[in-house]
């Protein structure tokens, strides 16, 4: 049986049909902070079929493909107007070095994946064919460079050979791999898990390292550096502070005296995954009950605790928010799938993982003023994957549609979305957990509202006073199914998909509808003068 809340904590108000009712005010007229499209990024590590069977399939594969990219994976992705992929990992990256994957695919090295699985890889999936996958997909690459076993050295000349435009040694090596013109490449990743698979580093150890390796990561030509350095691991304030006190007093610098303030790097990072049980069992990702299901959803909502806690951090150092936040993993991390290779992370994804996407899509909205990217893991047959592959199948999981649903919240503003009564709670082992999450944003004459609905057995009847401006007639769309554990398969690929949504109405100046148990819907709202 699910978990009940205690008296104190029922829900404010009873609607006719036994749910909740949620009343609060939606002010349009006044503007926040903008929503950096870099939120919804996305992650691909050489782990599993996430790489090889996933995005690549190489040249001869009878999948249609261009270079070895698979195209029905790009089609999909496409869709989500996916910002940017971060690769090579993940703990791979500091396993990683960038040369034996440049040159005749047939004269690369190989190598041993270590760390998923203890494959060996040929390296058929190197730097030029990550670029032209990002070209596909019309996506900035975020490459994560080797620090971990790597050099500074070698990280500056893969900065070198991708941005450079000259003569120079790395830009003629290049060249001589069949690329003239450089690449636009921005995001810049000191590293991963340095605390961890990364190098089992104490913070101010690399805290000096990415001093060191930011300073040798260096501008060419146009193309500006985004650093990012590595950061935590869930709640470790401190080691945000040992990187933002690592900035020292010229924290805004930038320009010629490199190796001061923000001529290192211009972000940090934490990682954070939504784990609903120990991590030798963290549960099956789709036979669980209802306690197990609100367990997963109190630790999706611990994201913001985590956001406003290294924000903190950093506020007291850069008032002025010039360093950058980013969570560079989040997402669902269950015990893989049954007869499935134990280091390839490969679990299915239910409506359950769609709703701890929603839930994170909020709060990374209310905290636009300091999160400028995150990156679901991972993008394909790994974790909380948007796609999963099968030869030559394809299916779209329910996250992938929530990221679909949410996509007009990229670059759009905050929208302040202030609820009177409480939002509803319940009490699961002694945690509250707030059943209704909703956030606003407005871009190109139009409102997004995302509102979602984690109760597992009831609806919430939802009244947002609409302030500000007029709106027109509203459009909706809703994701849910007759089971949070419900999912799609090759042979149901529709199982969970998004709905048109008809309750959703305006009147008498206010945006009102009722939210079906356990589902996510958003409202688009055109504004008027």
């Amino acid at each position: 049986m699910a978990s009940q809340p205690t008296p104190s904590q029922q829900h404010s108000t009873t609607g006719e049909a036994g749910g909740a009712v949620v009343s609060g005010a939606l002010d349009l007229d006044l503007l926040g902070p903008r929503i950096s499209r870099h939120v919804y990024g996305h992650f691909a590590e050489h782990l599993g079929r996430c790489i090889y069977g996933g995005f690549f399939v190489g040249e001869d594969s009878g999948i249609p493909n261009e270079g070895g990219i698979r195209l029905d994976v790009v089609e999909a992705l496409r869709a989500l107007d996916i910002p940017n992929l971060r690769w090579p990992g993940g703990c791979f990256a500091d396993d990683y070095h960038w040369r034996d994957g440049i040159g005749p695919r047939e004269k690369r090295p190989r190598m041993v994946n270590s760390h998923w699985g203890d494959v060996v890889e040929d390296n058929s999936f190197g730097t030029h064919e990550f670029m032209h996958l990002c070209e596909l997909l019309g996506a900035e690459p975020y490459v994560s460079g080797n620090v971990g076993s790597g050099t500074p050295r070698e990280m500056s000349e893969w900065v070198e050979y991708l941005t450079r435009g000259d003569d120079s040694p790395m830009a003629s090596l290049r060249r001589a791999n069949g690329r003239d013109e450089p690449w636009a490449v921005r995001f810049w990743g000191l590293g991963n898990e340095p605390w961890g698979c990364g190098g089992n580093m104490r913070a101010e150890h690399y805290a000096d390292l990415a001093r060191q390796f930011g300073t040798y990561a260096r501008d060419h030509g146009t193309n500006e550096l985004y650093r990012i350095a590595a950061g935590a691991a869930d709640d470790d304030y401190r080691w945000t502070q040992v990187l933002m006190e690592g900035l020292g007093r010229r924290l805004g610098t930038r320009g010629p005296h490199r190796g001061h303030g923000l001529s290192v790097y211009q972000a940090v990072s934490f990682h954070y995954y939504t784990v609903p049980g120990p991590w030798e069992h963290k549960g099956s990702a789709t036979e669980f009950e209802t306690d197990d299901y609100y367990r997963t959803m109190v630790e999706a909502q611990r994201i913001e605790e985590l956001l406003a806690g290294h924000a903190a951090v950093m506020d007291a150092y850069d008032p002025e928010k010039r360093v950058g936040l980013v969570l560079d993993e989040w997402g669902t991390w269950f015990d893989v799938e049954p007869g499935t290779n134990p280091g390839f992370l490969f679990q299915q994804n239910t409506l359950r993982d769609a709703l701890v996407a929603s839930v994170h899509f909020d709060a990374f909205h209310r905290h636009a003023d300091r999160l400028v990217m995150a990156n679901i893991a991972q993008t394909v047959n790994v974790l909380q994957a948007m796609l999963l592959t099968d030869g030559g199948t394809l299916v779209r999981t329910p996250s992938y549609h929530a990221f679909e649903m949410s996509k007009g919240h990229q670059d759009a503003q905050v929208l302040p979305l202030v609820l009177r009564s409480p939002a509803p709670a319940l009490d699961v082992d002694g945690t509250p957990l707030r059943t209704f999450s909703a956030s606003a944003s407005a871009k190109d004459g139009r409102a997004l509202v995302s509102l979602t609905n984690l109760d597992a057995d009831r609806p919430v009847d939802v009244e947002l006073d609409l302030r500000g401006a007029g709106v027109g007639t509203p459009s909706a769309r809703i994701l849910t199914a007759d089971s949070l554990a419900r999912h799609n398969t090759a042979d149901e690929p529709d199982a969970v998909v998004p709905q048109a949504f008809s309750g959703a109405r305006v009147e008498g100046g206010a945006l009102r509808l009722e939210l079906p148990a356990h589902s996510f819907v958003t409202v688009e709202l055109p504004l008027q003068a």
